[in-house]
């Protein structure tokens, strides 16, 4: 096992600690629907050090990237970034991630924890079609820290004082002095919030967190588990590797074609991609259920005749609507909000119908 920079910091505020992805992490700390509504509410700061941290350097970064990922990275100026897939020939996922664009020969990518080993075999894979491209593995000297929430912007200003931080546009990022070292401040995120998620050497990681932890007391900023991260990521409908996308999910029927650019020329996986683009059978929908069964993910959902459809990606009881919601894998003709659903728990068949996602409004 694992250990982020910020792991004794955990242990000490008494997170309950999981396995997950290599590392043990804080899935809560005082609960996950208090730590759920405080990132609604105020602000919250969560420990996701275990992604996985790429620099892509040199001549041919840009052309290596443009035929690995699935979205387009002309499109970015330097000092901004993008969410992207890394797709197999075939056209399933390998993985989804952001990228950020540092200069037209620097690029920095974060990927998730438990495909980080797998991602950067497949990139380093397909390294010997470009000339003058070299692929570093920094995830053991980085920290990942995200802060969240609708207060999240002025505790940020409260640690960075000069302003360094203030206007950062969605899906931008700085880099930017703290404590004598570099740190990328990036207008991401995984919670429909506003909010950053910052990269720093894990030598200040502590001392970055304790001083956000304090500018944010008079807010009520608390440390967030991945527990609350998981819920707060489904009321959006964000995808999660694993659950609402894998190998063999295409992205046109995973709801991501608006990052898979047909159009920008070739890339790995996009013959595939435009074949299903052609006659597309299947999609993931949100649904919500109208009476109090929770969906988990593999379970069977149904239709008005008790026709298996497909299964759930994800489900929960969110804790914004107090309500049982879901993704599920699903005919596209049951892709329609207002399309009656079933769940069949212990024998009994409940009812629920499709909805639009995100499942709350985005900040």
């Amino acid at each position: 096992m694992k250990k982020t920079a910020l792991y004794a910091w955990h242990e000490a505020a008494g997170a309950k600690i999981i396995d997950f992805g290599g590392y043990l992490m804080p899935v809560q700390y005082s609960g996950i629907i208090a730590e759920h509504t405080c990132v609604r509410t105020s602000a919250g700061l969560f420990d996701v050090s275990h992604m996985g941290n790429f620099m892509v350097k040199g001549r041919g970064a840009k052309a290596f990237l443009q035929h690995m990922t699935s979205n387009d990275v002309d499109k970015l100026s330097d000092g901004q970034a993008q969410y992207t897939l890394l797709l197999y020939p075939e056209g399933g996922i390998v993985d989804d991630l952001i990228i950020y664009r540092i200069d037209a020969d620097t690029w920095f990518m974060v990927v998730n924890a438990s495909n980080m080993e797998k991602d950067y075999s497949w990139l380093q894979e397909h390294l010997g079609s470009f000339e003058g491209v070299q692929l570093e593995n920094h995830t053991e000297e980085l920290s990942l820290i995200a802060l969240q929430g609708p207060r999240s912007m002025e505790i940020l200003d409260r640690v960075f004082t000069g302003g360094e931080c203030s206007g950062i546009k969605p899906f931008h990022f700085r880099t930017v002095p703290f404590n004598g070292r570099e740190v990328i401040v990036a207008a991401t995120g995984y919670t429909g919030e506003r909010g950053v998620e910052i990269s720093v050497p894990n030598d200040v990681a502590t001392a970055l967190w304790v001083a956000l932890m304090e500018a944010g007391s008079a807010d009520g900023i608390q440390p967030i588990g991945l527990g609350a991260r998981d819920t707060l990521r489904l009321e959006m409908g964000y995808p999660l590797y694993g659950h609402e996308i894998n190998r063999e999910t295409s992205p046109i029927e995973a709801r991501l074609k608006w990052v898979t650019r047909l159009d920008k020329g070739n890339f790995v996986g996009r013959e595939s991609c435009v074949a299903v683009d052609i006659n597309p059978q299947r999609t993931v929908v949100g649904f919500m259920m109208h009476e109090r069964a929770i969906p988990r993910q593999g379970f069977t959902v149904y239709n008005r005749d008790r026709k298996p459809l497909g299964s759930v990606c994800s489900g929960t009881m969110s804790p914004t609507l107090k309500q049982p919601i879901g993704t599920a894998d699903v005919p596209r003709g049951y892709m329609k909000s207002g399309t009656p659903l079933y769940l069949e728990v212990r024998g009994k068949f409940y009812k629920g119908e499709v909805v639009k996602l995100p499942f709350v409004n985005r900040a």
